[in-house]
């Protein structure tokens, strides 16, 4: 009776989008409702069913809340200093409208890279924001193919987690790695970026209020180009720097401990938000107040996001703990389709299950790799493990839904309705993933 895992996880997320888009009930009280409803069909004793719900929602806020509350910080003082505008007007100015959307795919991109996801969308929202104001055109029209390239880049390349842990558990080259990736990404970030929106309708949709300025700054009183893109940047140098550092450390000691901490992602974007209290309010002589006050609008604004992010966390561990995740596992490696294909489902299956990306491509890995291993020589069989890499890849860059936290992001940032962000982020990652898996299959024709 395993199915009956998949029937009530369902069944669960249906409440919750019936409770939310129906009836209007709020996302996070939904969501724990759902993760309540799951947990009682599952047969778990009532006291495991909080403790589970309790765990996801603390270990979800207990490394996103940092980030997510100090880089929407970073973001407001960007949009109330100005920063965010003249970083806009200088893209346009040297790109013109025409090529807009190519500069900030760039921008995605170089993010998407350099940062962990959460970091990067955090900052790429008021950029984003920025650039539609000034080019006068719908904002969607400009995150969806700068969100596409974030978001393909952090799943496809190292040093995110994802892509590393990947190469390591197929024994893939990095450099093959690397060289497919920019092959598949190309059309990826392509066909979801300019052919998508095509077929979403009108995307005109009211500035969200988190990206306004309360005070428009006059351009003259504006910090120049260069620090209003050092200061975002600075996640990126920090953790890139550390990235660098490690392969010279010995692990353990006490030059190793000071990189990691200082590179980890809640304490570079901590060092990021005090640069911007200096670059965009104490230098300027706004003044400590004027910081303190673009600091509390920002918590208030991006408290509700923040919340739901938790209340996501805990129905995807009560998910998590219904196995859902082996069954599907089982269930596809009987089969005898084409290895790229089954990588990529049970990635997308996971991801669907769980909302967690690295979870779900490390959970299929380890799948596929068992069923893959020669034991003779303890190599993968008749696969590329480069290419491979990018199906499972693939995989876990798809539709996502309410059990996401990068879903709440897109949804809280730009104040979208849930029916709206299913529509824009949720097909704009089920296109991601499915031209992934299209390249990976043509390229296996070649090379696999």
């Amino acid at each position: 009776m395993e199915w009956l895992h998949i029937l009530w996880v369902v069944l669960g997320i249906g409440l919750m989008l019936l409770l939310n888009i129906r009836w209007n009930v709020n996302a996070m009280l939904a969501l724990l409702l759902a993760a309540l409803f799951i947990g009682f069909l599952e047969g778990f004793p009532p006291l495991d069913v909080l403790a589970t719900i309790q765990s996801g929602f603390g270990s979800t806020l207990g490394s996103l809340a940092i980030i997510v509350v100090f880089g929407a910080v970073i973001g407001k003082l960007m949009v109330e200093s100005g920063a965010a505008h003249q970083i806009a007007k200088t893209l346009l100015d040297k790109f013109g409208i025409r090529f807009v959307k190519i500069a900030m795919v760039i921008a995605g991109t170089v993010f998407g890279l350099a940062m962990f996801y959460e970091v990067a969308f955090i900052i790429l929202a008021p950029l984003i924001i920025s650039v539609a104001v000034e080019a006068k055109m719908p904002f969607l029209k400009i995150a969806i193919p700068a969100v596409a390239a974030t978001t393909t880049a952090h799943s496809l390349f190292p040093p995110q987690p994802g892509p590393v842990a990947l190469v390591d558990a197929y024994g893939a080259d990095t450099g093959m790695v690397y060289i497919l990736g920019l092959i598949v990404a190309i059309p990826t970030v392509a066909i979801t970026g300019w052919v998508l929106p095509k077929f979403l309708g009108n995307l005109d949709r009211p500035i969200p209020k988190l990206m306004q300025a309360e005070n428009p700054v006059r351009e003259d009183e504006m910090p120049s180009f260069a620090v209003s893109l050092f200061v975002p940047l600075i996640p990126a140098f920090i953790m890139i720097g550390a990235t660098i550092a490690n392969v010279w450390l010995t692990e353990g000691s006490t030059a190793y401990q000071w990189v990691n901490f200082l590179g980890s992602s809640p304490v570079a974007v901590t060092i990021a938000m005090l640069a911007a209290f200096y670059f965009f309010g104490i230098r300027p002589k706004r003044g400590v107040e004027w910081t303190m006050n673009g600091f509390a609008s920002a918590v208030k604004d991006i408290a509700m996001v923040v919340m739901i992010i938790g209340a996501g966390g805990a129905l995807k561990q009560i998910i998590i703990d219904t196995g859902i995740g082996d069954y599907i596992g089982s269930l596809m490696t009987a089969s005898s389709i084409s290895p790229y294909i089954m990588a990529w489902l049970i990635t997308v299956l996971i991801r669907l299950a769980t909302g967690q990306g690295v979870v779900s491509a490390m959970t299929a890995a380890g799948i596929i790799a068992a069923a893959l291993m020669d034991p003779a020589t303890g190599e993968l069989a008749g696969v590329n493990p480069a290419l491979l890499v990018m199906a499972t890849a693939a995989g876990s860059n798809t539709l996502t839904h309410v059990n996401d936290a990068s879903f709440w992001l897109f949804k809280g940032y730009f104040d979208l309705s849930v029916k709206d962000t299913l529509k824009t982020w949720g097909l704009l990652q089920l296109c991601n993933s499915l031209v992934g898996l299209a390249m990976v299959m043509l390229l296996s024709l070649f090379i696999g």
